[in-house]
């Protein structure tokens, strides 16, 4: 088969205004990786729109009209002190979404075995009736919801390795047994969610929190330890990551100390685990990443390790 990455210029469209680290240069550094010589064999394909009942999947409609009614035809709004809204969010979002809806059709349609959406804005502190955090809906979280109701799965696993844990994917999932998230990131740090003792209805949510300028040790022993084993464990029938790469050792957010080689490492884990457990089907979202070398580089990291999965699984 083959990797698919979605991409839409409309997710360059969504403006933050100056100075804001969630900015359009960084899904330019991303795509500019991602068409390097080394990565011919990918297949490019538009992010379409979300339609609106698959928002409705892991947002209620308040939540959905409030978002879509507060799009400024001029100007910037702001949600809160961090999220922010321009003419061409509404569209920027929906293809997000969109996007990653579109990559679990693809990959639970036997089109692909895996799939990155790269696209923004980023989803995973969206919760269910909140934007925050630079998030508007929860791209991965929808994603999962959608498999199930299109494609009747039962069992759907968010694992999600950005610096910041993405509160709203636990918001969504906390009270759903078959609905598994799984998050590293650094504590103390925004949004002050993600302790360990957070465990969802069913267990069926773990948090490994990481201390500041923890390394990629510290990302393997959490895999191999905690994660792996609860993710097999709960034997998704399709897996989904939040790839945020703010844990980058240059990241301006954050201190946590990653580098591109334990973003390749953590991919390959946990395609390992989709192997084992669904047939090596994965579907991968970009949430954060902020210093643009590091964020293309580790992004870089993160699809080859997604086209050699791939290719292992042609094998």
């Amino acid at each position: 088969m083959s990797t698919i990455v979605y991409f839409h210029p409309a997710c360059l469209e969504h403006d933050t205004g100056q100075g804001h680290p969630e900015r359009a240069d960084r899904l330019r550094a991303v795509k500019t990786a991602l068409e390097a010589d080394e990565f011919a064999a990918l297949i490019w394909h538009a992010a379409p729109h979300a339609r609106r009942d698959q928002l409705l999947l892991a947002h209620p409609e308040s939540h959905v009209d409030s978002i879509l009614d507060s799009i400024p035809t001029d100007g910037l709004i702001a949600l809160d002190a961090d999220t922010i809204l321009s003419p061409g969010s509404g569209e920027a979002a929906l293809r997000a979404a969109g996007a990653a809806c579109a990559a679990v059709d693809a990959v639970l349609g036997g089109q692909a075995s895996n799939a990155f959406c790269a696209t923004r804005p980023p989803g995973h502190h969206a919760e269910a009736v909140t934007p925050m955090g630079f998030c508007l809906f929860n791209n991965a979280a929808i994603a999962a919801q959608h498999a199930r109701r299109a494609h009747g799965l039962k069992r759907v696993a968010v694992v999600d390795f950005d610096v910041h844990h993405g509160n709203g994917t636990q918001d969504i999932f906390y009270d759903d047994p078959a609905l598994f998230y799984a998050s590293t990131h650094q504590s103390p740090l925004y949004p002050g969610t993600g302790a360990a003792h957070e465990r969802g209805v069913d267990n069926n949510i773990l948090n490994v929190p990481l201390q500041g300028y923890s390394d990629g040790a510290a990302l393997r022993t959490a895999f191999e330890d905690r994660i792996v084993p609860a993710l097999e464990k709960f034997a998704p029938e399709l897996l989904i990551i939040s790839a945020g790469f703010d844990a980058h050792r240059d990241d301006p957010l954050a201190s946590l100390c990653f580098g591109p080689e334990d973003f390749a490492w953590a991919t390959a884990k946990l395609a390992a685990v989709a192997r084992e457990c669904c047939r090596g089907r994965l579907v991968s979202t970009l949430e954060g990443g902020y210093d643009l070398q590091g964020l293309a580089a580790s992004a870089a990291a993160h699809v080859g390790a997604l086209m050699k999965a791939d290719a292992a699984q042609e094998q």
